[in-house]
Order: C-alpha cells, then structure tokens, then sequence
C-alpha cells in the first residue's frame, strides 16, 4: 500500500522516461509554437505537478531559443467547480505571471489530464487576468476518459487506464527520491 488507500499497480515511466518524454513536449512546443518567430510563449505551471512540470519545460525551450522563456504559475484552488461542495478551505498561492497575458501564447502545462476540469478552471483563472492570443495545453500525461470536452495540443505519453486507476507523477522537486510516472488502484495488491 501506499497511502490513500491506493496500491501500486505498475510504473509507466521511470526517470529516464520522464526526461525523454519533456525533450519530446519541448521539440514540439518550440517547432510549433516558436520555430518560425522565434517568439517565447508565456509558459504557465497549474500548482503543483504541473508548477514544477512547466519550469523543465521553459528551461528546455530557453536553450533551445537562446532566450529566456517566461515562466508562470497559477492555482487553481478557488477556480475548481466543487469548491463549495463543503470541502476543507482552500490554501491559494498568488497567481504568478511575469508578463501581461494580453495577447500572448500561453503554454498551460499539468502532469496529469484526465476528467479536464483542472484546465476548464485554469482556464477560467487565466482568462481573469486578461485575453491572451491563444492558450495550448500540454501535458505529461493523457488519461483519457474526459467529462469535459478538452484536449491537450502537446502530450507526453497516452494511458488507456481504466476509471478505476490513478495515475501519479512523482518528481524530485515534490520531494520524490526520484522522478516517475506510476499507476495505482484500489485495492490492489502491489
């Protein structure tokens, strides 16, 4: 077992898996998103995974432009559709965006989509702050099975998993011994 009730079902990537699937996400980002201008996008972590996801990404895209990309975060706590469905009060950290939104390209990046509606309420926070060029979404990891109908423009890896299954990114900057992508189930023996 290993906590909430969960087991570990199996690893879908180790940390070299991690580090190729991020080159992948950041060739992709630059070729479309910066390639021919070669303009920055505004690259925006979701607090936590996505946070720490999106500074790998805007240090890869960085090198890669010779320039620095700027780099945000937001959290989305308050934004979240169930927020007043009696859960515990939130903890909020401030909005962090270097550069006005106004008509930028905004990278938004998460570790993990699965149901979308992290996106739909980063969406909706980021829209407060002001009407970017567009908003492309990329992620670690795709778990399908949407309730809302939302896509990511850039992923990682594709997961078929079941309802059932949770998908977890573990990385260092979290306090992970070491960066991974695990899969886990309740009630599963390990």
């Amino acid at each position: 077992m290993v906590g909430d009730g969960l087991s570990l079902r199996r690893e879908l990537l180790d940390s070299a898996g991690v580090e190729d699937a991020l080159a992948r996400l950041a060739d992709e980002v630059f070729a479309a998103e910066c390639g021919v201008a070669m303009r920055a996008p505004l690259v925006v972590g979701i607090v936590t995974g996505g946070a720490h996801l999106a500074a790998r990404l805007a240090s890869l895209l960085s090198d890669r432009l010779g320039t620095q990309v700027p780099l945000g975060s937001i959290d989305i706590a308050l934004y979240r559709d169930d927020v007043h469905l009696g859960l515990a009060r939130p903890r909020v950290a401030p909005a962090v965006l270097p550069i006005p939104v106004e008509g930028q390209t905004i990278i938004l990046v998460d570790d993990v989509l699965f149901t979308g509606r992290t996106v739909r309420a980063a969406l909706d926070e980021i829209i407060d702050f002001g009407r970017p060029l567009a908003v492309r979404l990329a992620v670690l990891v795709d778990r399908g099975l949407r309730e809302l109908p939302i896509r990511p423009d850039y992923v990682g890896m594709q997961v078929e998993g079941d309802p059932g299954e949770r998908v977890r990114v573990e990385l260092r900057e979290s306090g992970a011994d070491q960066d991974r992508v695990v899969a886990f189930s309740q009630g599963d023996s390990a």
